[in-house]
């Protein structure tokens, strides 16, 4: 039975009726497009100034830490992965290995391809906790694989990690707000809120534990990322947040004012419910269709030719492919409904 917050949660997403592309882009609540709305009516009278959105947006930060169980003081904000990724990738020292797995999501990858004087070596998802090694120096993965919705081996990874005295670096992009996270399992997360955390594009961030920070160098940092911000606008004299807030970079104003609403919403939720929700959508689909249960909130199937996709996008299903394969994508507003449309679409 579906809960009475759970239950509040869903009525906040009206009736996106076939809507199963959230792994693409997620869609916003009524809250969050309500007070982006006034914030642009009160942007278009001249109503705004940017100190006004400081608060809002560590409201948000607060939100996101208790939702992925981390300290405020160890999470920073930027606007995409792979911005903050890049962070990570100049840590590494000259000569070090890089482990990451084999057609993972390019933002976590090519910023350490991007490093010279490194060794990047890549192993299927399944083989990557094997394959950690006295000489890998740091672990790179994502939590869920966008291109299948495959769940990492989390414990496995990290116990090879901690034997052989390794980082681990995970990215959540595709996992919070569908799949309880715990980023202090982690040296350092990313994750990027425009999917399963239903906010605007530019809203992303980054968990770092207390032993990887020192390692650390805020090469990005601008006047967001002192200590007071609004006296950090004039150099040459620079005193950086002395917590992970040094690795910010400034916000897109109006982005974190959704954001605040659809992550505090999330925040609330228990976000177990909500999985057991989606990957039983997930499995009651791969049974109507004849596939192996994936036990997965992102199902998958191959579709090399995209007759599938286009069938489905043909029937008003929207729905998306990755890597050869047709992913569907179940969230919380997502009901059996949308299971038997995707199969009358395919098995009239």
């Amino acid at each position: 039975m579906t809960s009475a917050a759970l239950q509040s949660a869903i009525d906040q997403f009206g009736d996106p009726h076939g809507y199963l592309a959230v792994a693409s882009i997620g869609i916003p609540p009524l809250v969050a497009v309500e007070a982006l709305t006034a914030d642009l009516a009160n942007w278009a009278r001249g109503d705004r100034d940017p100190q006004g959105y400081d608060a809002g947006i560590e409201r948000t930060r607060q939100s996101f830490a208790s939702l992925v169980g981390m300290p405020v003081d160890r999470v920073a904000q930027g606007s995409q992965t792979s911005v903050l990724t890049s962070l990570v990738a100049a840590a590494v020292p000259a000569g070090a290995e890089v482990l990451c797995a084999d057609g993972d999501f390019a933002s976590i990858i090519f910023p350490f391809l991007q490093r010279s004087g490194i060794r990047v070596r890549t192993v299927a998802l399944d083989a990557l906790a094997e394959s950690i090694t006295d000489d890998t120096w740091l672990v790179v993965f994502s939590r869920v694989q966008s291109a299948n919705g495959i769940l990492a081996d989390v414990p496995a990874i990290l116990e090879a990690a901690r034997l052989h005295d390794s980082f681990t670096f995970c990215d959540t992009t595709q996992a919070a707000g569908v799949l309880p996270v715990d980023a202090s399992l982690f040296d350092v997360t990313v994750c990027h809120t425009y999917k399963w955390l239903c906010s605007p594009r530019g809203v992303a961030f980054l968990t770092v534990s207390e032993r990887f920070d020192p390692l650390l160098t805020p090469l990005q940092a601008g006047w967001y990322a002192g200590e007071d911000v609004w006296k950090s606008t004039y150099g040459p004299a620079m005193h950086l947040a002395s917590t992970a807030r040094r690795f910010d970079v400034s916000p897109a104003w109006q982005a974190w004012i959704g954001a605040e609403q659809s992550i505090g919403l999330f925040a609330g939720l228990d976000i177990n419910e909500i999985w057991n929700l989606t990957a039983g959508l997930g499995d009651a689909l791969c049974d109507a269709l004849g596939i192996p249960q994936q036990h997965q909130a992102i199902v998958s199937w191959p579709d090399a030719t995209g007759h599938d996709l286009a069938t489905l996008i043909g029937e008003g299903i929207r729905v998306s492919g990755r890597a050869g394969r047709l992913r569907a994508s179940f969230h919380l507003w997502n009901n059996e409904t949308d299971v038997e449309s995707v199969v009358r679409a395919l098995r009239p």
